[in-house]
């Protein structure tokens, strides 16, 4: 049952990035994701309150609400990072390096618990890393150096908390025994109250400099994201069901983003993009059959 659910949460996630895009080219960044992540929550409660299942997902512990909140804040800081990166770069560059994130993982456990690569695994890293470098080619012909541009900071940065995300995402569901519904729902509200006050905070700093503009992308970022991780949750809700794979078929997403996103922004130099994107991808194949 798994495996359709992860299909069709790759798929969503795929045109949420396209929206997303839209959403921020040009755009105050904040408000932006404020206003996308309101209307997925609210979305995704009166999907709930239809069902009937709002009141048994709002039921919570004081320990549980304290762990959702700690995701809360992990993926907050993340898409912060990853919506100014989407603004600065092009979505091409954006969403294979979002695509590497089972790498990371691997390199968390290699730091943090001594783990040594297999040589499979380190054959793994080895493509990827050369995908990275074919990018770094490729944006110098756009006028983008990966080692000083500040967008591309922001995609690592968001890619690594991202990947700690996953890895939380599931302690919670299996480790600790969230409800799935439970877990999203608070997890919804908690994002529009934090990210509620980086936006208030933002505004009373007198940081923002960009004017915001409404486009008709903004909640439909929110309500796609919603239902892919609805699905998501649902999948790795699932007994026997390997982080790994999982994270391997829902970032297979990156294709249809690449593909669909670089037509629409008429992006460029796409074919020396498309090796590294296949270099990447070949790469947390690799990972992930290791």
């Amino acid at each position: 049952m798994w495996v359709p659910y992860i299909l069709i949460s790759a798929l969503l996630l795929a045109f949420y990035d396209i929206a997303k895009k839209h959403s921020v080219r040009g755009n105050a960044v904040m408000p932006v994701l404020f206003v996308a992540t309101l209307c997925g929550s609210l979305g995704f409660a009166a999907a709930l309150a239809l069902a009937g299942g709002l009141r048994a997902a709002l039921a919570i512990s004081a320990a549980h609400f304290g762990l959702v909140l700690l995701k809360t804040l992990l993926v907050s800081a993340s898409w912060v990072f990853v919506y100014y990166a989407m603004r600065a770069l092009p979505i091409s560059i954006v969403a294979p390096i979002r695509a590497s994130a089972p790498l990371w993982t691997l390199c968390g456990a290699v730091l943090l618990f001594r783990e040594i690569p297999t040589p499979v695994q380190a054959a793994g890293m080895a493509a990827i890393f050369a995908g990275y470098w074919l990018f770094s080619v490729a944006g110098k012909a756009e006028g983008i150096h990966f080692t000083r541009h500040t967008g591309i900071f922001y995609a690592f940065a968001g890619t690594l908390l991202g990947a700690a995300s996953a890895l939380y995402d599931k302690y919670l569901l299996r480790s600790c025994g969230i409800g799935r519904n439970t877990l999203q729902v608070w997890f919804a509200l908690d994002l529009v109250a934090v990210l509620g006050l980086l936006l208030l905070t933002q505004r009373l700093a007198g940081l923002q400099r960009t004017r915001f503009t409404w486009r008709w992308t903004i909640p439909v970022v929110g309500l796609l994201l919603m239902a892919a991780d609805w699905f998501y949750f649902g999948a790795l809700s699932e007994e026997g069901v390997a982080i790994s794979v999982l994270s391997l078929i829902r970032r297979s997403s990156v294709v249809v983003s690449f593909a669909v996103g670089a037509w629409l922004f008429r992006e460029s130099n796409l074919r020396a993009k498309a090796f590294a994107l296949a270099a990447i991808l070949a790469g947390v194949a690799i990972l992930c059959l290791a």
